[in-house]
């Protein structure tokens, strides 16, 4: 048994030690072949094969022997052609049998190229061939109705909002049409094709190859030669292996020895095919989260990622929420707004605060929609909906998420707050923090959305200056309403924070006239009296570590709802309140002590001292 598997070790080791001599035999007689076989710089890419070659993983020797032919690929896999006068192309297409090259600008505006393009291609290999040339004059201008006798240049995109176009002297007469346009540059010379056409045709005349590929041969320069060509190899129609079956059978005559070479040329085959897919994923990969900056869509973009606004997920007062796919991966969730609601201020508010914030607690702003009088904002895609759902949710529904769970959401949302105060550039208020706008993705983790009340302000500063009340009622901080409470500031999200903390621990609204018992209609007041009290709370609670978790949530709660200003935590001091012990926690002064002299002027009100803070101007 023994001597069996020696042999069968030595066996195997001889068939390797004839793979390892004989590769390098073949290796070395297709060198030349093998360095300059053809690339591409993706896999939807263009072959690139002589007369041109692919720096960084061709050599030069590969191509025909002038500047021209030299291609590149950028860092996300497109190939490039540097033109004279520094324009650079993306290469669409080669047509070696027509020997004519397609190329397109990386921006899809080939007119800003035309005042730097040397349409002479003097210094270039490359020939155009295009009608009688005229004038233009580029424009930036608004869309305009009557577009029939203006000629459109065929920029993909918008510059600053507006489209470009590209105008003939003979075009000039109705001005009434450019009022409000502004010019960019005049182009002198130009044929009418290329006003017209996203791409640019282009040949070369040398060096001559097109009978090689009619035969279904390969090309190259002669040795010694400048400029003569000459076909080689067979007609490129086999299977890829004929060709290397050939080359082994010239080498070695054996059968046996030819299996061990194809069987190793395989694996190292699949071996770099692995290692194509795996770059091709993380291509693809990043592909997709640019995709998720936020970017601006076209109106048919929203139609085409919802299907036509086939799923609805929700409907609110500014808008329908539908369901959407990016890309295979990435799914969104894209509210269409009503466009007879407000005056565009809850869209901006949304669009300019949503933008700066990068945290794992805030919804992500994928991208926006402006197009026209149909607006639409486009969200990362959370598919357990909001926390409402679950702590309003019906008895009997089952969607009561555990004590631990209610306290891992309430700290999330806690540091998402906390970095609008403190983490970006400029503080954020959001002004509308409750259950409806938490949204909970697939662990449960929460995240702040819905800008549309937001205001930006400076970090130095206090307070901010509101011309009117914002927010949904029961949510809303008493100096939001009034002044006479103090100055409205980042206190007041602390505040909705506070409420939206005691709803969490008593699964219900804070204000519930349908209650038996008419103690517990205001249940903020009624939990303050029982914890004061030193009696339990009862609500869904079954041991003593959960009875400690709702203590907890609730001490902070009623830190967070005094009613002055002054008087509440910050959501860094929150923070810290929800990672420590329940006991660690003292009971705040009591909120309702003095709610029937609260009234606006009544004698028994007295204002704070300390509350006087700096006003920010809208």
């Amino acid at each position: 048994m023994l001597s069996t598997g020696l042999c069968k070790h030595c066996n195997a080791t001889i068939s390797f030690l004839f793979a390892f001599l004989l590769v390098p035999n073949v290796a070395d007689a297709e060198a030349a072949h093998d360095m300059c076989k053809v690339t591409k710089c993706n896999r939807h890419g263009p072959p690139v094969r002589f007369p041109f070659w692919l720096k960084d993983k061709q050599s030069p020797h590969c191509g025909f022997p002038h500047p021209g032919f030299e291609l590149a690929c950028t860092k996300y896999g497109k190939t490039v052609l540097h033109l004279p006068w520094s324009v650079e192309m993306f290469v669409e297409d080669i047509d070696y049998k027509t020997q004519s090259i397609f190329v397109s600008d990386p921006e899809g505006c080939l007119n800003r190229q035309l005042p730097h393009l040397d349409l002479n291609f003097s210094a270039s290999p490359f020939n155009g061939f295009f009608g009688l040339p005229d004038s233009y004059t580029l424009f930036n201008c608004a869309k305009d109705p009557r577009e029939d006798y203006l000629y459109y240049g065929n920029c993909a995109g918008y510059i600053n909002g507006f489209q470009i176009r590209a105008v003939s002297p003979s075009s000039m007469g109705d001005q009434y049409s450019l009022i409000k346009c502004r010019k960019v540059v005049d182009i002198s010379a130009v044929p009418f094709e290329l006003i017209n056409t996203p791409n640019l045709n282009l040949s070369w005349s040398k060096p001559i190859c097109f009978s090689c590929e009619e035969e279904g041969k390969s090309c190259r320069l002669k040795n010694n030669t400048q400029g003569q060509t000459e076909c080689y190899g067979n007609p490129k129609n086999g299977h890829p292996y004929t060709k290397l079956k050939r080359i082994v059978a010239g080498v070695i005559p054996t059968s046996f020895l030819l299996a061990l070479i194809v069987i190793a040329l395989y694996k190292l085959y699949h071996l770099h095919k692995t290692k194509e897919e795996s770059q091709l994923k993380i291509e693809e990969f990043l592909e997709d989260y640019r995709s998720l900056k936020p970017s601006r869509y076209s109106y048919t973009d929203i139609k085409r990622i919802t299907n036509q606004f086939k799923e609805k997920l929700g409907e609110g007062g500014y808008g329908t929420v539908f369901k959407g796919r990016l890309s295979t991966d990435v799914l969104v969730a894209v509210k269409v707004l009503n466009n007879f609601k407000g005056n565009g201020e809850e869209f901006i508010n949304e669009v300019g605060s949503m933008s700066r914030i990068h945290h794992v607690n805030v919804a992500r702003l994928v991208g926006f929609c402006a197009d026209g009088y149909k607006r639409a904002l486009v969200y990362e895609y959370l598919p357990n909906e909001s926390l409402e759902k679950f702590i309003f949710s019906a008895k009997g529904e089952g969607h009561f998420l555990g004590w631990d769970k209610l306290q891992d959401i309430a700290l999330g949302i806690a540091k998402g707050i906390e970095y609008l105060h403190q983490g970006c550039e400029q503080r954020i208020l959001h002004f509308d923090i409750k259950p409806h706008n938490i949204l909970l993705d697939h662990n449960f983790t929460p995240k702040i959305s819905d800008f549309g009340l937001a205001k930006l302000c400076s970090k130095e500063q206090s307070a901010v200056s509101m011309t009117a009340a914002r927010g949904t009622m029961g949510y809303i901080a008493p100096e939001v309403l009034s002044r006479n409470f103090g100055n409205v500031s980042y206190k007041s999200d602390v505040y909705s924070f506070g409420m939206l903390l005691l709803e969490m621990v008593g699964g219900r609204k804070n204000i519930d006239v349908t209650v038996e018992n008419t103690s517990q209609v205001y249940f903020p007041e009624w939990v303050y009296n029982h914890l004061d009290k030193g009696e339990e709370l009862g609500i869904r609670i079954e041991d003593e570590r959960q009875s400690l978790v709702a203590r907890k949530l609730s001490i902070v709660g009623l830190w967070c709802i005094q009613w002055f200003p002054v008087d509440r935590p910050s959501m860094k001091a929150v923070i810290q309140m929800l990672e420590g012990e329940a006991n660690s926690l003292t009971m705040p002064p009591n909120p309702f002590a003095s709610t029937d002299h609260m009234k606006l002027g009544g004698s028994k009100y007295k204002k704070p001292v300390g509350t006087e803070l700096a006003i920010i101007a809208e």
